[in-house]
């Protein structure tokens, strides 16, 4: 059975390791020591996680990230190519490739196309599971932020639709990993084909990325 969340994890782990420390990333202000720091937390301080998500809790969150950003970034990068502490949430059986398949995905895109940007081919396998997580990744992500229903649709002519109560429509088409980059906010580096009115593609661009 396949493992993407591992294999990912590897690569963005060669990623980082690559650029180095300083080496930007398409995750805002944030170089690739803030990212693995970002990563290391996630996996191995539950308590300072929480404000990844929870706001209250984000200056905690803001603290502990930047004592692992001080530490030494080949370390950093050490621990989170090991894996999930042992104690780790994400060390409970099949945690990790159903929590982090996408999330590394999408970080090790951030590492990469910062420096040279390009789509790049994926297997047949890691496109299809980025796809069967593509509904609830919009759900959580795309959804509240969309202005229009959007119909997310396969180049095999499968769709995915996201806010359907909105009364204008945009039809957004690309490769699985494409669409999975344009629902985490990166909609203007990809090569998705948009279409609708000029009123609804206008709207969708005012609230998010898109190219």
């Amino acid at each position: 059975m396949s493992n993407f969340a591992r294999t990912e994890r590897h690569r963005l782990a060669d990623l980082l390791t690559a650029g180095g420390p300083d080496a930007p990333t398409l995750c805002g202000s944030w170089t690739a020591r803030d990212l693995a720091a970002h990563l290391v937390l996630r996996e191995r301080r539950p308590d300072a996680a929480a404000g990844i998500q929870l706001k209250p809790l984000a200056g905690w969150t803001e603290t502990v990230q930047r004592r692992y950003a001080a530490g030494d970034f080949t370390e950093l990068v050490r621990q989170f190519r090991s894996g999930p502490a042992r104690l780790s949430l994400f060390a409970l059986p099949g945690a990790d490739e159903a929590a982090n398949t996408v999330e590394y995905f999408v970080h090790a895109e951030d590492v990469r196309r910062a420096v040279v940007w390009e789509p790049q081919p994926l297997s047949a396998e890691l496109d299809e599971a980025l796809w069967r997580r593509l509904p609830m990744l919009t759900r959580f992500e795309t959804a509240r932020k969309t202005p229009v229903r959007l119909l997310l649709k396969h180049p095999d002519g499968r769709r995915v639709t996201v806010a359907d109560k909105h009364p204008q429509t945009v039809e957004l088409t690309g490769t699985p990993g494409e669409l999975t980059l344009f629902a985490f906010g990166r909609g203007a580096q990809t090569t998705l084909t948009a279409e609708g009115t000029p009123e609804a593609l206008a709207a969708l661009r005012k609230a998010l990325p898109l190219p």
